[in-house]
């Protein structure tokens, strides 16, 4: 295990406040320490995604060597589960009672894992394919909502049937996220656009995010806003959805260093990475105050980061296949 605690820069700024659909209510951190602790996955094959799990442990999608991987905190060891041949898992999220869903990249469906038996289940996407990307769940875990992004679709999966629905889009869904009236939010990363789809009719709408921005991911915070990371440009926006507007836009403290993974903690602290440089980025919307947490390890590569019921921020170093939390 590493452990290192680097605090730097503090970055004035200014906003608002926190929030996942990732099945475990994300806590909230009372202080910001900057302690870093690693662990090196047993496959280090682009380990991806973390997600933590009700009973406190994390899940990882370990996307080239076709497995899941948990690690408990308390004892600091990991188990895996062989998937399907093909799957590649990308995303992975665990719900309430401790099931394990997955995005299949490989094979177009999307994954059922009982870590308590090891049933794997697969359902297939109507199209067969689509390249399943990142996946989130509503509050009472009925719905799982993912992004298609080779199938230029949004898929909605009813956990209890398994029946997949697929809504046309484009511009290459990624991230995703719920606003507060059930709305789901998408990244068209290729149109410089944020995707809106409204469950109830169906209907698709989109918002502008402005040339060269190229959102990537997306998270909803506790007032309801969303708050989205711009990679082609280099900040961090606050989307209100029931607007439709952009409230803002931070800089990013690297500038043009690829803003990449963003999630909300309970208290509605802001967290951001920027995938060319080895920090996390927290941003106090109250203060907007920026604190930078250097890392480590070099070369990271932090896909996705996640917050924990304890208000942990933990996140996979997929060039280095090293999971981190930050606390």
């Amino acid at each position: 295990m590493n452990r290192i605690a680097c605090l730097l820069a503090i970055v004035p700024l200014v906003a608002y406040a926190g929030g996942s659909n990732y099945g475990i209510t994300p806590g909230a951190h009372p202080s910001l320490a900057g302690k870093v602790s690693e662990w090196p996955v047993p496959t280090p094959r682009f380990a991806r995604d973390p997600a933590p799990g009700p009973d406190g442990a994390i899940y990882i999608a370990v996307m080239h060597g076709n497995k899941v991987a948990r690690f408990d905190p308390k004892s600091q060891t990991f188990r895996e589960w062989d998937l399907p041949d093909g799957h590649r898992p990308h995303g992975v999220l665990v719900d309430r009672s401790g099931i394990v869903w997955t995005t299949g990249n490989g094979n177009g469906t999307i994954g059922r894992l009982d870590p308590k038996t090891g049933q794997i289940t697969e359902y297939k996407t109507p199209s067969g394919g689509g390249g399943p990307h990142t996946l989130i769940i509503t509050d009472d875990g009925s719905t799982i909502w993912f992004t298609m992004q080779s199938g230029n679709k949004v898929g909605r999966l009813d956990t209890k049937s398994g029946k997949i629905t697929e809504y046309q889009s484009s511009g290459g869904p990624y991230g995703l996220s719920l606003d507060k009236a059930g709305n789901v939010w998408f990244c068209r990363m290729g149109e410089n656009k944020l995707g809106r789809l409204d469950p109830k009719t169906g209907k698709m709408s989109e918002l502008d995010m402005g040339p060269r921005s190229r959102p990537r991911r997306v998270a909803t915070a506790p007032d309801g806003t969303l708050w989205v990371t711009l990679y082609g440009n280099g900040k961090l926006a606050q989307v209100d959805p029931a607007a439709m507007k952009i409230v803002r836009e931070y800089p990013m403290p690297a500038g043009d260093a690829g803003p990449y993974a963003v999630t909300v903690d309970g208290g509605g602290m802001i967290w951001a990475n920027e995938i060319n440089t080895d920090t996390v980025v927290r941003l106090d919307p109250k203060t907007g105050e920026m604190r930078v947490v250097k890392l480590p390890s070099s070369n990271v590569g932090i896909r996705k980061m996640v917050t924990d019921a304890s208000g942990r921020l933990w996140y996979m170093g997929s060039h280095n296949g090293r999971l981190g939390v930050v606390e």
